[in-house]
């Protein structure tokens, strides 16, 4: 019953927010197609439900070739590689919002582990990996909410790699968590929580409604 009120609710929200972001998306599109490389949705392989392969839909924020230039699948906070419009989707993360027409696909929810590229998901334990995918990824999630920072956290790092692959592990723990505690009230939660963290974006209330988070030893 849970699956299919989630998958109905996806549908709702989806087409809601559709129709109340239009002001934001259209002029998004607008200016891609006048800057830049002149390209508006960018296409990635992503790890999705049961670890099949889909393509994620974003919004084109950096340069075509990017991925075979500077440091590959880490992009950091002032990465050259990112557009100068680009840098502002990103920062605000409106670069995700085309992932509505994935959940209308079905191949993504609205809440769930987000859909890694596969050389991100090999950062995951074996246990992680087999597991982590057992129900759709989502546009966001508790482990999007706990590192929604992530970009700067390994900018600042002084070894980007040791931090990228330290986040990871943990992010694998509390996507485990979230499937133990997978319900409508933590769907709706992580949904309230990710609106409160765009309009206040230091604010330290995903502890305090979910204390029984994995601890962080980092």
């Amino acid at each position: 019953m849970y699956k299919i009120i989630k998958r109905l609710t996806d549908i709702l929200i989806a087409s809601l927010a559709l129709i109340l972001l239009s002001p934001i998306l259209i002029p998004c599109i607008l200016i891609l197609m006048l800057t830049g490389e002149h390209k508006v949705f960018y296409f990635q392989k992503r790890m999705g439900y049961k670890n099949r392969i889909f393509d994620i839909w974003k919004f084109a924020t950096m340069l075509k070739n990017s991925p075979n230039m500077g440091t590959g699948e880490i992009t950091l906070r002032n990465d050259p590689r990112v557009t100068r419009f680009g840098k502002f989707l990103r920062i605000s993360k409106i670069n995700e919002l085309p992932q509505i027409i994935n959940v209308f696909k079905g191949d993504m929810s609205i809440v769930g582990p987000r859909p890694l590229m596969e050389v991100s998901f090999k950062q995951y334990p074996k246990e992680v990996q087999q597991r982590i995918y057992n129900c759709k990824p989502g546009m966001t999630g508790i482990g999007s909410l706990v590192f929604r920072d992530e970009e700067k956290m390994v900018s600042d790092a002084p070894d980007p790699r040791a931090m990228y692959t330290n986040i990871y592990l943990y992010k694998g723990q509390l996507e485990l968590w979230y499937q133990k505690n997978a319900s409508l009230y933590t769907d709706f939660m992580i949904i309230f929580l990710t609106a409160w963290s765009i309009l206040f974006p230091q604010n330290k209330l995903v502890n305090k409604i979910f204390k029984d988070l994995p601890v962080r030893s980092f």
